[in-house]
């Protein structure tokens, strides 16, 4: 396939070095606003300073260049020192064959080091909240992307299954549910139990107290709370499989922090013999960093009891010693930040040889409609609000009567409503605060789920009509703006994944497929596909089945589905 970008780069250094003795990275990015070319790069704007000269001029002498390109219609300089470039028609389709290879996943690397996607984090005994959602889909959409471009993806999901809450939760089934097996417990019992701690704690706080004995009776091993937390560890992790299935959400491993308790007191040791881990108040292990850096980072109680900073410490020495990965990838709120900037500060300061890390942060949720932020246990429930996202997408359907075409609408609501608020989550920016709105996650129209599910439905139906599966590229000698404009943005596939991958942003593919889908209706709109004349038929044919294949592909690394009628 003819890579026109790398030949266009190419020219265009070869003419900057000749005329203006510089030799600077040259990028080209798809235009899709009408009279900007196919093609467009600001360089003369970056080298004008340097080189002495007006935007303009550098750029009109660079478009002299590029008009010598055989596969270059056209190219021009416009002010104030814009490249713009339109390409052949011909080429425009032969490079289409990029998009094809985009959608399908590269094989998997395994001799790699291995990438460690660590993500959704539950804690044991309660069940997840809507707040979850957030690092869930965010983690398992970014490993996704690092899988489908051949990396060998390791998925964790480290799960709080060890510390002070069980001590808690073990004073509270005493005191309030002794004659019940806990074994026969429900998740919703256990928190109900952990809510009345603490509101009991309010009122006596010896319970506190009381607590942190039991937890660290555990911790030495006692045979009654051992068999305690191994029934709770079991009835929570059996209430997460549902819904994990529902959200296309799956991990190689579920190590969660009490793996790590025979691996404690080797880091302890270490750290101590290397004077990083030294003594603090009442005999507590504390790291101190150097000018005050970061505030002490507390590695062991006073009596003796761990924390999450110490199963930690002890996960990141156990993971460079067992995998070797190439990186890591934690995905956490914001809140999070200080712990993980100590942990790795710690690290150095022991000698470690740590991989490329990241503390991947998200921000906070809001809520458009402030009744749903609270429910029982103070908390909303994640299994409520997809409850509840089904419902409504349910009703939305049956609004819409024979507008809707399914032969099952169960599934189709599920896909709908699980979707729209998977969708609504992922096409914010995870570095801001995310807001939860029903309406904005059901539209139809707007960055939503269903906009992207009915526009793929829509493609498909019009291969149905044209009794196709699939259609191939075909190639025509003329193309419509709007048929033009898709065919950029389809070619734009593969520079997205990347950069979806490598900046952890799933916004920024959400984003692409939203302007895929109004490329592509403006396109179903305004051109004639099957009743077109015949060259224009075949080659529509097959940017409608292209798109299909790239909504598709974008949708499920995004943990969506669509459906092929609606």
């Amino acid at each position: 396939m003819f890579d026109f970008q790398k030949k266009l780069a190419a020219v265009s250094k070869e003419c900057l070095q000749k005329n203006f003795d510089v030799l600077p990275d040259i990028h080209f990015e798809f235009s899709i606003g009408e009279g900007r070319g196919d093609l467009t790069t600001s360089v003369a704007l970056q080298i004008a300073k340097n080189v002495k000269k007006k935007p303009i001029e550098i750029a009109t002498v660079l478009a002299d260049a590029l008009s010598s390109v055989e596969e270059v219609e056209t190219a021009e300089a416009v002010m104030p020192g814009y490249v713009n470039v339109t390409l052949n028609t011909p080429i425009l389709f032969a490079s289409l064959d990029v998009v094809i290879d985009a959608c399908e996943p590269e094989k998997t690397r395994t001799k790699e080091k291995p990438v460690i996607v660590e993500y959704s984090q539950p804690n044991i005994a309660k069940p997840l909240g809507i707040h979850h959602i957030i690092g869930t889909v965010l983690g398992q959409s970014v490993s996704n992307l690092y899988q489908h471009q051949g990396y060998n993806v390791l998925r964790w999901n480290y799960i709080g299954d060890w510390g002070t809450q069980f001590g808690k939760l073990a004073v509270a089934k005493e005191r309030w549910s002794p004659k019940k097996e806990t074994k026969n417990m429900t998740v919703e019992e256990l928190l109900t139990l952990y809510v009345r701690f603490h509101e009991e704690m309010e009122k006596d706080p010896t319970l506190e107290e009381e607590g942190r004995k039991a937890s660290k009776k555990l911790e030495d091993g006692d045979t009654a709370l051992r068999s305690f937390w191994s029934d709770v560890v079991t009835i929570t992790k059996n209430s997460l499989e549902d819904l994990y299935t529902r959200l296309h959400v799956a991990f190689d491993l579920d190590l969660g922090e009490s793996f790590y308790e025979d691996k404690m007191d080797t880091v302890l040791e270490e750290g101590k013999k290397k004077g990083v881990i030294v003594e603090g108040k009442e005999g507590a292990l504390i790291v101190e960093f150097p000018e005050e850096k970061y505030p002490p980072y507390l590695l062991l109680r006073s009596d003796g009891g761990t924390l999450y900073s110490t199963r930690d410490l002890a996960q990141m020495k156990y993971r460079i010693e067992e995998y070797d990965p190439q990186s890591i990838l934690i995905f956490t709120d914001i809140a999070q930040k200080l712990h993980f900037e100590q942990l790795v500060e710690t690290c150095t300061m022991l000698g470690w040889k740590l991989p490329t890390f990241e503390n991947v942060l998200f921000g906070r949720m809001r809520f458009a409609d402030r009744s749903m932020s609270t429910r029982t246990g103070n908390i909303l429930r994640l299994e409520e609000a997809l409850d509840e996202a089904v419902t409504r997408a349910t009703k939305i359907i049956e609004g819409r009567g024979e507008k809707i075409q399914t032969d099952d609408a169960e599934e189709l609501a599920e896909m709908i409503g699980v979707g729209a608020l998977v969708y609504g989550i992922l096409h914010q920016n995870r570095k801001m605060d995310l807001t939860f709105d029903w309406d904005k996650m059901l539209s139809f129209e707007g960055n939503s789920a269903p906009y992207l599910q009915y526009t793929h439905a829509r493609a498909k139906s019009v291969l149905r009509k044209a009794e196709l599966k699939d259609a191939p590229i075909a190639g025509t000698s003329t193309l419509t703006k709007n048929e033009r404009t898709l065919i950029k943005l389809l070619l734009n596939f593969s520079s997205v994944l990347e950069a979806a991958r490598t900046e952890h942003l799933p916004h920024k593919l959400t984003n692409y497929l939203y302007e895929v889908c109004q490329a592509f209706n403006s396109f179903y709109s305004s051109d004639e596909i099957l009743t077109a004349a015949v060259d224009s038929r075949s080659s529509r044919l097959g940017l409608t089945s292209l798109t299909a294949r790239v909504l598709k592909t974008g949708a499920e690394l995004l943990t969506l589905r669509v459906p092929e009628r609606m």
